[in-house]
């Protein structure tokens, strides 16, 4: 059995047909994931629908409130498994700092689950990496290189296991940022309008949040955070600055750095959200205009792999055939 592994794994053609058709159904499912995709909005909505009442007990709790719920907290408990790993080799203070926490928050992971799964992500991925080059470089043949050559190999693959799990929290970061970042400049203008029709900003957010949602249900999931934390929080302006470090943009930033100023002296919201609104469409419309000018670049070499060598088949092929004839 293990050899027929061996010999099908080290056979080219076997390898190039298994990447083949690969490459094939990652394209199919890619061109059918947004067919089959279910609406999350719903789903999101209903979980942060009850965030206001978890979070009220979470603070309870921790400060030795008794309830007859008993203490609740926003993310269920890690996998006993994974936690007895990281509390045996003390890898949460080893492992975790305070940047990554606020980097797992930024991606949507809140809790105490996803940091204590996150620490065992990048302790476990370093092995699984390096057991897979061994079996690789000493399962195929086509390596004929001293042993201690594939071990020293190995150990350079799995050393980079321990970045796996950054790349990845990177990517989703990356992803709910860019959501944000789009539907930003729309939902301040919805707020806009909410407080100068009379409501409140806790109203403005809330209201915010349900219109938004089909948009960017990231960014309305943050919102109905905000919203949650501004009825419960001792000061405003730590739901404020809780909102802009989740999120991790500067625009948003310096649009709770400018409510926070507004209810500290007294000045007008309306007129400081229409400048913001401004200045974040401003940037919205550079953005884009930034990736507008880059794309020819981009372009220059798919059209010399591309579309030249089809150019001159339609150009030339005539002309070949004509001589091909005369001869």
């Amino acid at each position: 059995m293990i050899s027929a592994i061996v010999d099908a794994v080290t056979n080219l053609q076997f390898m190039l047909a298994l990447f083949t058709a690969i490459a094939v159904f990652a394209t199919i499912i890619t061109l059918a994931m947004p067919l089959l995709s279910n609406d999350q909005l719903s789903k999101r909505m209903k979980y942060v629908a009850t965030e206001r009442e978890k979070i009220r007990k979470r603070e309870r709790a921790r400060l030795d409130i008794k309830t007859p719920a008993g203490k609740a907290s926003l993310r269920p408990e890690p996998k006993k498994l994974v936690k007895s790993v990281v509390d045996r080799f003390n890898l949460r203070e080893r492992m975790i700092d305070r940047d990554q926490i606020d980097r797992l928050r930024q991606a949507g992971f809140r809790g105490e689950a996803p940091v204590v799964t996150y620490a065992f992500a990048r302790f476990i991925m370093p092995f699984i990496l390096f057991v897979l080059a061994i079996i690789y470089l000493f399962g195929s043949g086509d390596f004929d290189q001293p042993a201690m050559l594939k071990l020293a190999m190995a150990a350079g693959i799995g050393s980079v296991g321990i970045f796996v799990p950054n790349l990845f929290l990177t990517n989703i970061i990356q992803k709910r940022q860019t959501s944000i970042r789009r539907a930003w400049p729309d939902a301040l203008d919805l707020m806009l309008i909410c407080v100068e029709s009379g409501m409140s900003i806790e109203a403005a957010f809330k209201k915010v949040s349900d219109e938004i949602g089909l948009q960017s249900p990231e960014l309305a999931e943050e919102m109905v955070l905000t919203t949650a934390e501004l009825s419960y929080l001792q000061e405003r302006r730590m739901a404020y600055e809780n909102l802009g470090r989740r999120t991790g943009l500067d625009g948003v930033k310096a649009v709770m750095t400018s409510l926070i100023q507004a209810e500290r002296y007294g000045t007008p919201l309306a007129h400081t959200l229409r400048v913001l609104s401004q200045e974040n469409r401003d940037m919205r419309m550079q953005e884009a205009e930034k990736k507008a000018a880059g794309l020819p670049p981009k372009l220059t070499v798919p059209m010399i792999l591309f579309f030249l060598p089809c150019l001159f088949v339609v150009i030339i092929g005539p002309t070949v055939i004509r001589l091909m004839n005369l001869d």
